[in-house]
């Protein structure tokens, strides 16, 4: 080892010495995640709240409202992810340009979807609403990736997959915090001439508006950028993130698209991501029928549905915590693949009894939220895992919470209104895509794994030599 390399090892083995001494390396991360994970898993909630409101607003009569055709309340959800799926990516490569500022960026995005969001309750056509619908998908699009493609640049490899758990929780709670809000906002019915439904969309649109503020006051810059940081620790944890993903491209202008674009280390999460997205974008289409089987009115459906919604942020918290703790990502999402299976099969096997069947169908939701939002988080955690780049890391976040969440298309369009409470078409499609996800799942851990007995294969031929443009891939 030469001179100069001695002497480098010492600084840092001694500059790493005095962090450990000041006890800065755990002081910083915990800084990191109370301000990252909080007011950037808000934004995740804000997609779920205005994913979800709309079913809440259409238990209080939003279609008589509005008087919306047959197939009117379907259209007003998927007409919302045309622009979402494809402004995405965009609006990822504007977020990582250098001269962009994430929190100003994302705040006024943040803003100016609260306003859109609230007019949905003063709209009075049903043109309206999928105009409003339709501007939603625009603006929401930036959150939600924006927010994943900043925790992935803070954390190395073993730190995200709690973290990324922990940002699809504030998701999660999304739908929980919306059937409570709709429970006490549907007593609002009347209050200055307007129906309880609008006042769903209205006070949620206010609250958005009101988040916003705190995005632009609370989100950090990039790392090599950051003011959270005193000296000490932005120094410690720029060495960390090298010394855990290697030399990273910060500059996206300069990187070759076609490469990132075609990366199967990226579209294979976003297919399992799309199958298992699957499951919770059907969930909202025959919870409601099963409670009303159950013989709930919309009062109590709607606080019925917030255990359910829980539920999944149980099995994503434990399941990321105890994946950070191994190291390994495919069996976890494996285990809730096959956890969502039992879903699909109790309610395909029991949609069309009687008695004690809507009990059971309801006991399935719990096992299609548990698995669904623990495949979630393994999914992108796995992704952003096994990427290099400030490009693909930006790509990766927009394709995996965009194209990923196409499968909101499928299944506004599988769980016709006419087959319900039935819809025989719906789960067979559901239960064929969960199979999917896993196949999907095997076949990327082939290649991972294929990778990795390469690059094992040629360091052993050159001496056990460490490439740096090369690094093993993590199950």
């Amino acid at each position: 080892m030469s001179e100069k390399n001695t002497a480098e090892e010492t600084t840092k083995s001694s500059y790493e010495h005095e962090l450990s001494e000041q006890n800065v390396v755990p002081r910083y991360i915990t800084k990191l995640d109370f301000r990252l994970i909080p007011v950037l898993g808000v934004t995740y909630t804000i997609l779920f709240l205005d994913r979800t409101n709309i079913a809440n607003a259409r238990i209080e009569g939003l279609e008589d409202g509005l008087n919306m055709p047959a197939n009117g309340f379907n259209t007003s959800l998927w007409i919302f992810f045309i622009p979402f799926v494809l402004i995405e990516i965009p609006s990822n490569m504007i977020m990582a340009l250098p001269r962009v500022k994430p929190n100003i960026f994302l705040g006024i995005n943040m803003i100016i979807l609260g306003i859109i969001s609230t007019c949905q309750g003063l709209t009075h056509t049903y043109g309206g609403l999928l105009a409003l619908r339709f501007l939603m998908g625009i603006f929401e699009a930036t959150l939600p990736a924006g927010a994943a493609f900043l925790i992935g640049e803070y954390y190395t490899r073993r730190e995200a997959s709690l973290r990324f758990a922990l940002f699809f929780t504030f998701g999660v709670l999304g739908p929980a915090i919306s059937g409570l809000l709709a429970f006490a906002i549907r007593n609002m019915n009347g209050i200055q001439g307007k129906e309880g439904w609008r006042w769903i969309f209205i006070i949620e649109g206010i609250l958005t508006i009101f988040i916003s503020f705190f995005v632009f006051l609370f989100v950090p810059d990039f790392p090599e950028k950051t003011k959270i940081l005193s000296p000490a620790e932005k120094e410690h944890l720029l060495e960390k993130l090298h010394s855990d993903k290697g030399d990273q491209k910060l500059d996206i202008r300069s990187v070759n698209w076609v490469k990132v674009l075609s990366d199967y280390k990226i579209w294979f999460p976003t297919l399992m991501f799309f199958c298992c997205d699957m499951t919770a974008a059907s969930m909202s289409s025959f919870i409601p029928t099963i409670l009303t089987e159950l013989g709930w009115k919309a009062a109590r459906a709607q606080v019925m549905s917030i255990p359910i919604w829980l539920t999944g942020i149980v099995f994503q918290l434990f399941g990321s915590w105890v994946s950070g703790r191994v190291g390994w990502r495919f069996p976890f999402v494996l285990l809730g693949i096959t956890i969502v299976l039992v879903g699909w099969i109790i309610q395909m096997v029991y949609s069309e009894r009687k008695g004690l069947a809507a009990g059971i169908r309801y006991f399935s939701l719990y096992c299609m939220s548990g698995g669904t939002f623990l495949q979630m988080a393994m999914a992108t955690a796995w992704m952003t895992n096994n990427l290099r780049g400030r490009a693909s890391t930006a790509v990766g976040t927009a394709i995996i919470l965009g194209l990923g969440n196409c499968a909101n298309f499928v299944a506004t369009n599988v769980f016709i209104k006419a087959e319900a409470p039935f819809y025989p078409t719906g789960f067979r499609t559901g239960l064929g895509l969960t199979i999917a996800g896993a196949m999907f799942c095997l076949i990327f851990v082939a290649l991972l794994w294929w990778h990795n007995q390469k690059l094992d294969s040629k360091r052993r031929e050159v001496g056990g030599e460490d490439d740096q443009k090369e690094y093993k891939y993590q199950y």
